[in-house]
């Protein structure tokens, strides 16, 4: 990892927001992977792994719930946090930026969509 860079860097394992856990700030990873998991029933069920120039907990920028999944680094992750105030600014500097992040959240939720349609078909076959 470069020395000097922004952000923090976690180590593998290292937790980064927890599922359940307030949340006012969202992340982009500058290095490594992150893995996304939720924990049903004593088991952890994974959603996702994201890489370098990926973002998450984007939702706690624009909804005032608690995270809904938690992320740790796999290996050494290099992540930038960015605050809601250090964001709103930045929107207001730049109205594209909050277009993409929509964007991205829109891809998301059609995969989200098309894996619960696949895993409701499997169930009635």
């Amino acid at each position: 990892m470069e020395t000097g860079a922004l952000g923090k860097v976690y180590q593998d394992g290292e937790f980064i927001v927890r599922e359940g856990e307030a949340g006012n700030s969202m992340y982009v990873i500058q290095e490594g992977q992150v893995e996304v998991f939720v924990e049903e029933g004593g088991n952890e069920v994974h959603l996702d792994v994201h890489g370098p120039g990926d973002f998450f907990g984007e939702m706690a920028l624009f909804d005032r719930d608690v995270r809904s999944a938690s992320v740790r680094a796999m290996g050494e992750a290099r992540i930038l946090t960015i605050e809601k105030k250090n964001f709103m600014r930045r929107v207001h500097e730049d109205p594209s930026l909050a277009f993409r992040i929509v964007e991205t959240m829109s891809h998301r939720i059609r995969d989200l969509v098309a894996e619960v349609a696949r895993i409701k078909g499997g169930e009635l076959g």
